[in-house]
């Protein structure tokens, strides 16, 4: 007669609590996923709504309306496109325009091919490479209002800095054909040292295998650079040309704080007209209009820009 063997009963109650352990801690973690998350996300997204989208959604809605400072908030009439109408039949609109978009290309392109260079620069074996990191930043941590008045008495005609080292007397912010000019270099002046982080952050990233395999099949730097670096970094390129373009179509502090929009409106781009609109004629329908236009503009920008990008990748 084979004798029957018996488990332990401790064994049994072992994978029992086994079993429920993990059934809680599988419990728990579909709590987590499905209720404990999105109430953690709730509060952002109402605090989003209430800073962003009430306001946005009003500034459409005004875009489309008759209204005037002294109106009630919502007795404004429904004027459909007449607002957008009168802005494009306005010549200094069209003419801040004009300027926004030429400015934007300008400062983009300098701030890009600036930053580029100085990425490839640091990203060499150079010596004091460290100290020059640092420095780079510096010009970025400025607020741009404080920049913008340093470089307003750097450029002044009397005393300023600029035209001692120069040895002339030239009136860069209040002549039409050099104030966009100065204010155009300001901004670059600030805002490349964040296109060069952005890229030397690529640059590094980057694996090292492909470089190697053109030293090997006998490029040279600038083949090199072309054929395997920039492909490999245009993701990099997309996101700072994207962005730079972003904050250039909206700049003010600089221009608002340097030349008021002048002299003889030189200056002047969407962002000022926008201002001048809105707190000094107090015409808050051909503001919001203004906004949206501006809005449209970038939005039509980055998604040709990412399309033509991705459309290049494929090929």
């Amino acid at each position: 007669m084979v004798a029957q063997q018996f488990e332990p009963a401790g064994s049994y109650a072992g994978v029992i609590d086994e079993d429920v352990t993990s059934e809680r801690r599988n419990a728990w973690i579909k709590f987590q996923d499905r209720i404990f998350v999105p109430l953690t996300i709730v509060p952002t997204i109402v605090a989003s709504l209430l800073v962003f989208g009430i306001p946005l959604a009003f500034s459409l809605l005004l875009s489309f309306q008759g209204w005037t400072i002294d109106s009630g908030l919502f007795a404004g009439r429904f004027v459909g496109f007449a607002n957008y109408q009168d802005l494009f039949t306005d010549p200094l609109f069209r003419s801040s325009l004009a300027l926004t978009i030429g400015y934007t290309i300008a400062t983009v392109t300098s701030e890009l091919l600036l930053g580029l260079g100085i990425a490839l620069l640091l990203n060499s074996r150079v010596p004091f490479v460290r100290i020059f990191r640092t420095a780079l930043i510096i010009p970025m941590m400025i607020t741009p209002i404080v920049a913008a008045l340093t470089w307003k008495l750097l450029l002044d005609p009397s005393y300023g800095l600029v035209n001692a080292i120069l040895g002339t007397r030239t009136v860069w912010l209040g002549d039409p054909d050099l104030a966009l000019i100065a204010v155009g270099v300001v901004n670059i002046w600030q805002n490349t040292p964040f296109v060069a982080i952005l890229l030397l952050a690529g640059l590094q990233s980057l694996p090292a295998e492909p470089v190697e395999a053109a030293a090997v099949d006998g490029a040279n730097s600038w083949q090199t650079f072309r054929h395997v670096t920039l492909p490999l970094l245009m993701p990099y390129v997309v996101v700072a040309v994207l962005l730079r373009t972003i904050f250039e179509f909206r700049s003010f502090e600089n221009i608002w704080v340097m030349t008021g929009g002048g002299p003889a409106n030189a200056t002047k781009l969407l962002s000022v007209y926008t201002f001048e609109a809105s707190f000094l004629s107090f015409d808050l329908t051909l503001a919001a209009a203004s906004s949206w236009v501006m809005l449209f503009i970038v939005l039509i920008f980055c998604v040709f820009f990412i399309l033509a990008t991705k459309r290049k990748e494929i090929q």
